[in-house]
């Protein structure tokens, strides 16, 4: 009879062990946090994946640590960044960024879960199997913006009704560029456009791309974000400017920038809602089983500043449907 007692108590303290080591209460989770681009550029949509973690109770430097690591436009050094959070054995990586970025990190791991703030056609791009049922060690947000491609062509063609050339800048190493590209070339016919394909695949391909565009008379220019695109905006927008280029982009930030219009998911409010994910795998919730979700809040904005730079009167009914007017 004591044998058993003995037996059981035993037991019992071995698996209360095993139980608080899982459990491992006195443990601070440390995300990790990765980004194509640089501070500067992202500084808004960080701080509103920092608001998302603290309307869910986590205060960094209390009871959740947070690892940046930024590239700055060096798609190369992407996957090196991942790796050293991988290193560094975090509780999960916040990829803050497209579908390229979230490949790559996925690429340097298949256990640590991933969580994506944005990026084109995740289950195209071989991120998940579906957005219901990412069945990996990813999951997050998508912002769809090759899927709003068209629509961007379209806005463009009603603020300038004459246009019938329009050059589109992207990169065909980044699968949702590649995909946008295809959706302007499926809505450029019925709107009476010409589609000029300007590839940029590194950053010193960008001179060559808007030589021809000026060369071949783009008459507006498309530009469809990549991590690469992205970090070289301030230059797309001066060429743009200094040849008066009307442009639209698929990005808020570069329309802050100097660029005429954008219309695009609202990218804090995804960034935000990243941290809706994070507390969920950190309260033990697996990536494959969180279905990605799709953007709640567009923005249609406009820079008047910038028409008036490049002498562009904006239609009253183009100029009525924006959400944000830069003046």
């Amino acid at each position: 009879m004591r044998r058993k007692i003995s037996s059981w108590l035993l037991v019992t303290v071995l698996l209360g062990t095993v139980s608080a080591q899982a459990q491992q209460p006195g443990r601070v989770p440390r995300i990790g946090f990765l980004t194509g681009q640089s501070p500067s550029e992202i500084s808004a949509r960080i701080e509103a994946f920092r608001q998302g973690l603290r309307e869910l109770g986590y205060v960094e430097g209390q009871n959740v640590f947070v690892e940046y690591r930024y590239a700055g436009g060096k798609s190369d050094e992407v996957p090196k960044l991942a790796a050293e959070l991988v290193s560094l054995k975090v509780d999960l990586i916040v990829a803050g960024g497209g579908s390229g970025l979230a490949r790559a990190v996925k690429g340097t791991t298949k256990t640590i879960p991933i969580v994506m703030t944005g990026g084109s056609d995740p289950v195209g791009a071989g991120l998940v199997a579906s957005l219901a049922r990412p069945g990996g060690n990813i999951t997050g947000m998508t912002a769809i913006s090759a899927e709003l491609a068209g629509k961007r062509l379209e806005l463009l063609k009603e603020t300038l009704p004459r246009l019938t050339r329009v050059g589109v800048l992207w990169n065909p190493t980044d699968q949702g560029s590649a995909q946008g590209l295809k959706e302007i070339e499926i809505a450029a016919p019925t709107l009476g456009l010409e589609v000029q394909s300007l590839q940029v695949r590194s950053p010193g391909s960008f001179e060559s791309a808007f030589k021809a565009a000026i060369t071949d008379q783009a008459r507006a220019l498309q530009v469809l974000g990549s991590g690469l695109i992205n970090s070289h905006r301030n230059r797309i927008v001066e060429f743009a400017k200094k040849n008066q280029l009307p442009t639209m982009f698929a990005d808020a930030s570069q329309v802050e920038a100097g660029g005429l219009m954008s219309y695009a998911p609202n990218a804090p409010d995804l960034y935000r809602r990243a941290a809706t994910y994070v507390d969920k795998i950190l309260k033990g919730a697996k990536p494959a089983d969180l279905p990605v979700e799709q953007p709640k809040k567009f923005e249609f904005i406009i820079n008047l500043k910038t028409a008036k730079q490049i002498g562009l009167t904006i239609p009253p009914n183009v100029l009525v449907r924006a959400d944000k007017v830069i003046r």
